[in-house]
């Protein structure tokens, strides 16, 4: 049995990452209205999401209740209670990214982001200042990105997501609450 050599191993272990790392474009569209008042805006869908065909679709991804306490609504189980519940709430939802290459679920594994476009959304709500985003890695990418298209601040949200495990729900809640409903 022969060894590989070091170098060969790195080849493989490159190999393996390449296939793992996979160039995705977001497979649905934003949900908004022409009397959405607040937009929320994630990184890009997680796998489950991509799976589902909406938003936050890992059922251990807290932004359903944490947005519905905000809302003080119930907190939506199917996609077409989300939908409902977005649309009673006057919610914009949508991701800062359009394509990325990605790693799974993994927001510090997306690399050569194209943005999303927000102006259809923008030019039919009634947005104006209210844009939250959630989490660093969304904040980062909409500042770089975004912000200069739009010249509209957001403002950066704790994560939902569960590899956020530092923050409780009910720490989660009680921010997003302060900085939601301040905006108003």
């Amino acid at each position: 049995m022969q060894r590989k050599t070091q170098k060969e191993k790195q080849k493989e272990n490159q190999k393996e990452k390449q296939k793992e790392n996979r160039r995705l474009t977001h497979t649905f569209g934003p949900w908004y209205d022409e009397n959405s008042r607040y937009l929320f805006l994630g990184s890009f869908p997680s796998v489950k999401s991509r799976e589902e065909g909406f938003f936050y679709g890992h059922p251990r991804n807290r932004f359903w209740k944490v947005i519905a306490a905000v809302f003080e609504d119930d907190a939506p189980e199917t996609i077409e209670e989300k939908k409902a519940f977005l649309t009673r709430n006057h919610i914009a939802l949508y991701d800062v990214i359009e394509s990325c290459t990605i790693h799974g679920s993994s927001d510090s594994s997306i690399r050569d982001a194209e943005v999303t476009d927000l102006a259809p959304i923008l030019e039919i709500g009634r947005i104006e200042d209210r844009i939250f985003v959630n989490g660093n890695k969304a904040y980062e990418l909409y500042c770089k990105y975004t912000l200069p298209a739009i010249g509209i601040p957001a403002v950066k949200l704790p994560s939902t997501s569960p590899a956020n495990a530092a923050w409780s729900l009910e720490r989660l809640t009680e921010t997003w609450r302060e900085m939601v409903r301040g905006s108003d």
